[in-house]
């Protein structure tokens, strides 16, 4: 149902209702139909009671409003609220039912304007800082002598005649190159960076990035994130002049160098022609001192060798009688090695005299013929000893053997196989037997064996 069809129904059923129905009903339609809305004004009549919750009005040059800010969303807050602050807010549409009074419920609040601005202008310097785009490592440095110098800037603004006339004093022999681009408005951010890639390409020995002063808006180009990077990403050394003195931007911190005007710019980078003539006469008198002094050690130093120098006749003097002395020295070397030659010789022919074959010869015969005479004698002791133990083994042999006992009158019988009989067991009635006896043997014959074992108690 739309605002137009509620309001018909209304007036048709002369409906009567009470001033809190009115009210209710009146806040039910303006929140249904004001759901949530950004408004931008005036900041007034700002009440802080104890509870925590703002309340304001906000107003223009025809119009206010009241407001409610609660605590949980006052808290979030953090610029410094006071009358007068140009602000933005973000509520739906209400209304106090207990006193009919139209307001705004706001749950934001930031500054507008300028204010606005210069938030986004610290939001993106504390990100750009963070990355690391404001070291001072990652800075170039400004060339010393540049001959070739681009002036990225509007070409009718008065920063590109401040510069033009500096240069024109300190270093007039310096090229100045404008790249043109808009500084101020909405297309003005991507020239800038189209002309820092354009001037980037002319290979430049440096560039200045330069416009005039102006209101916040108006150099806002200058702290757009594209230019930041642009010049971040640029490789030929960069000075950044945007504003007065007491105007920072974003460009400011990340070139290599930051001016405070366009013209300390064009200072920073042309050499003052007066200086450098007063630094050459300086060097030039140095190089004449060092002159002075070089001649001056050269000539004391000529001086030295002149005194050192001596007739070539002189020189040839020296080296015969060195000559001579060398080749007495090397007589006597000779003789002496000779001589010790001479003795080496004579030790190694004694040495060899021992050695010599005959000599060895002799002393072998004279060996050989002492055993000659030594073998008879230890062949004969050798002998008689061999005959006395053969002696005593045959006494001890005789003592145990059974012809010593058959001496003593005891016989041996054995069977036609040899076998000595050792029981009338062993025979038979009819068999034959020898006897043997100390001398001589018997042939026998068994009458008929008879088994008996003599007892010496017998």
């Amino acid at each position: 149902m739309n605002d137009d069809q509620l309001f018909q129904r209304l007036s048709r059923e002369r409906e009567v209702l009470t001033i809190s129905q009115l009210n209710a009903r009146a806040r039910s339609l303006l929140e249904e139909v004001f759901p949530q809305i950004w408004v931008e004004g005036e900041l007034s009549n700002l009440a802080r009671p104890s509870s925590g919750h703002l309340y304001f009005t906000l107003k223009d040059a025809k119009a206010q409003v009241r407001c409610a800010l609660f605590r949980q969303h006052a808290q979030r807050v953090r610029m410094d609220l006071r009358d007068g602050l140009q602000v933005r807010a973000r509520g739906r549409v209400s209304l106090y039912e207990g006193r009919g009074d139209y307001q705004l419920i706001l749950d934001s609040l930031e500054p507008a304007g300028d204010g606005a601005l210069r938030q986004a202008f610290e939001a993106l310097k504390a990100q750009l800082q963070a990355e690391g785009l404001f070291a001072a490592e990652r800075k170039r440095p400004l060339p010393s002598h540049p001959r070739r110098i681009g002036v990225i800037t509007s070409p009718s603004g008065a920063a590109i005649r401040d510069i033009i006339s500096v240069f024109g004093r300190r270093a007039p022999y310096i090229e100045l190159v404008i790249v043109p681009t808009a500084v101020q408005g909405r297309e003005a951010a991507p020239q800038i960076v189209r002309a820092i890639e354009r001037a980037e390409r002319a290979g430049f020995d440096a560039l200045i990035v330069a416009r005039g002063g102006g209101s916040l808006e108006d150099l806002w180009p200058f702290n757009e994130e594209i230019v930041a990077r642009a010049l971040a990403a640029c490789q030929t050394p960069t000075v950044s002049a945007v504003g007065h003195e007491t105007d920072f931007s974003i460009s400011d911190f990340v070139a290599d160098a930051r001016a405070p005007t366009p013209s300390a710019a064009a200072e920073l980078l042309s050499p003052d022609g007066q200086a450098m003539l007063r630094q050459f006469q300086l060097y030039q008198r140095q190089l004449q001192q060092r002159l002075h002094e070089r001649l001056a050690r050269d000539h004391l130093r000529l001086d030295s060798l002149r005194r050192r120098l001596r007739h070539p006749g002189e020189r040839l003097a020296q080296q015969a009688q060195r000559l001579d002395d060398l080749e007495l020295r090397l007589r006597r070397a000779h003789k002496q090695f000779l001589a010790h030659q001479q003795q080496r010789l004579e030790r190694l022919g004694a040495r060899l005299q021992l050695q010599h074959p005959g000599r060895q010869l002799g002393l072998l015969s004279q060996q050989l013929e002492h055993l000659r005479q030594r073998l008879p004698r230890a062949m004969q002791q050798s002998l008689q000893q061999r005959r006395q133990r053969f002696s005593s083994l045959a006494q001890t042999l005789h003592l145990v053997s059974p012809l010593a006992t058959l001496g003593r009158g005891y016989s041996i019988l054995l069977d036609d196989q040899g076998q000595a009989i050792r029981s009338a067991a062993q025979t038979r009635a009819g068999q034959h037997l020898k006897a043997r006896l100390h001398d001589g043997q018997l042939d026998l014959r068994v009458e008929a064996p008879t088994p008996h074992t003599l007892s010496l108690l017998d």
